[in-house]
């Protein structure tokens, strides 16, 4: 005779299984919670915030990311500028970041990838000692960027694609809106668009202005600097960045660069150990944000930015 169905409990195989996927279910969503926490960092961790400028499109749309991922953007950014690159090569560069390592500097990825790039030393990229230094792997892709032809006018997965030859390159799409919006405020074109905060933990000791003088010379070259300055010739616990407009300078340029200059510090700000950054008449401050305040009347022609330290 035919078996009737019945209301019996589950077989014992099956109900053991599904309490196996249930609790991988858990488990999954759990190591992703961790997996956030880790790269955004939890709330009362020191934290920055790039947003939209009043005014344009997709205003309103913010970005947060922990400070060593701001650091990170500003390095690409810098040297991308520094190499004469238009914004939209800073996109693309940050984009890619995004997506490879989330903007850190991993010693681990895919077979023998390495840092914010992912960078392979058995693929020609530099040694790992090269790779896992932001500034050189910055610019190794930014020098096969500019291999690319007409790359500025291409979608940014093909662009970037064409650089890293991934395995999925159409990952790097989800990533242009929060890209774009660290470029613009990175290459400076938009202002006080980016802040910083300390958060509840404190780093203790104060800022070496020999470092931040150092570390801006990496990034944005030797000409960054006036040699007076590049040797510390300034008052201690500040370090002075002139902001001179070139002689062919289009309209806006001098203040451009020197929102560059400004964010750059604030981006780097928790690792230089840098507690206020003025430029034309606006001051951040750490854990205050951006203000206006009226600035000293600078030399014609010349405007800078003030880095103050942590003392």
């Amino acid at each position: 005779m035919p078996r009737t169905a019945t209301s019996a409990s589950p077989r014992p195989g099956r109900s053991r299984f599904l309490r196996l996927t249930a609790a991988f279910a858990v488990l999954t969503a759990l190591a992703g919670y961790l997996a956030v926490q880790y790269v955004s960092g939890s709330k009362g961790s020191p934290r920055c915030v790039v947003r939209s400028a009043e005014g344009t499109r997709g205003e309103g749309h913010t970005y947060e990311m922990s400070p060593e991922q701001a650091s990170n953007a500003a390095v690409i950014s810098a040297v991308g500028t520094t190499r004469g690159m238009p914004e939209r090569a800073v996109t693309i560069a940050l984009a890619t970041a995004l997506q490879e390592s989330t903007l850190r500097n991993i010693r681990h990825g895919d077979r023998d990838s390495l840092g914010l790039f992912q960078q392979r030393p058995s693929q020609g990229w530099g040694t790992p000692e090269q790779i896992m230094d932001p500034v050189y792997a910055s610019g190794k892709f930014y020098d096969h960027l500019a291999e690319v032809p007409g790359y500025s006018r291409l979608p940014l997965t093909v662009a970037a694609q064409r650089v890293q030859r991934s395995g999925f390159p159409q990952a790097y799409a989800k990533h242009e809106p929060d890209a774009a919006l660290l470029a613009a405020a990175l290459t400076g074109r938009a202002p006080t668009t980016l802040d910083c905060s300390p958060g509840t933990a404190t780093t203790t000791g104060p800022g070496d202005a020999a470092q931040v003088r150092a570390e801006l010379v990496r990034s944005f070259g030797k000409n960054v600097l006036p040699k007076a300055l590049a040797a510390g010739a300034e008052a201690a616990g500040t370090v002075t960045v002139p902001v001179r407009p070139a002689a062919t300078a289009a309209a806006g340029a001098v203040a451009k660069r020197g929102w560059e200059l400004a964010h750059w510090a604030v981006a780097r700000a928790g690792a230089l150990r840098i507690d206020r950054v003025s430029y034309a008449d606006q001051v951040w401050i750490a854990g205050e944000g951006w203000r206006t305040e009226r600035a000293e009347q600078d030399e014609p022609g010349t405007t800078e930015v003030r880095i103050r330290l942590a003392q």
